[in-house]
């Protein structure tokens, strides 16, 4: 009797009669149920220029176009301070998803386009260099793209103020241009630091790049 008990009870009577033999447990089944998932969170934690911009905390939003989008400042971006807007949208140069990436990179190219831009950004220079590298040393190529133009445009703002930071940045550039991807964008970007960095950087340039041939004459 306990023979025949023990034989339908592994096994599940279908609708149509017939039987399905269940399988076994596994021992490591008891050890770990699929069910128990302590540290399996599916929420991937925001980043904090999702949070920022989430909250409400950047003075610009996405506004949606027929042929492009632009970003919308709640105030002149000449009135803003770069501390900590110049900071914040250069964390979010690492971001890879929309909104938040045009929001980064459109943000710090029209905060970096305003008269006094040299001025302001200097004090905050040494704290916008630390997420920039990150970025450019990211492995999503929107986002390598946007951390190349980002850096010629801070070249473009801040000038020679930016020579002490190169060597801390040429060496993601040198990496660029092992790929054929980005030699292109890479070799414009350095041939830009030098122009708008001026004749002192050509030798940190090439430091780090010995390849590198000057364009300025």
């Amino acid at each position: 009797m306990s023979k025949l008990l023990k034989s339908t009870s592994a096994r599940t009577v279908r609708e149509d009669g017939k039987t399905n033999k269940k399988k076994p447990p596994k021992p490591s089944d008891r050890l770990n149920p699929k069910t128990i998932q302590p540290f399996n969170d599916n929420k991937k934690a925001k980043s904090s220029f999702e949070t920022v911009y989430g909250n409400g905390d950047l003075p610009c939003r996405l506004v949606h176009g027929s042929v492009k989008h632009k970003l919308q400042w709640n105030c002149d971006p000449e009135k803003l301070s770069f501390d900590p807007l110049l900071i914040t949208l250069a964390e979010g140069l690492q971001e890879y998803k929309h909104p938040y990436q045009f929001v980064a990179q459109q943000g710090f190219r029209e905060l970096l386009e305003v008269e006094d831009a040299a001025e302001r950004a200097s004090p905050v220079l040494s704290r916008v260099i630390g997420p920039l590298r990150i970025a450019l040393g990211s492995s999503n190529q929107s986002v390598y793209e946007g951390a190349l133009s980002a850096l010629a445009q801070l070249s473009t703002a801040v000038g020679s103020q930016l020579c002490p930071h190169l060597k801390s940045v040429l060496s993601y550039l040198s990496k660029g241009l092992m790929d054929r991807r980005y030699k292109d964008k890479v070799m414009t970007t350095l041939q830009h630091l030098e122009q708008a960095c001026g004749r002192t950087s050509l030798p940190i340039i090439k430091s780090k790049i010995p390849i590198y041939s000057s364009v300025v004459t």
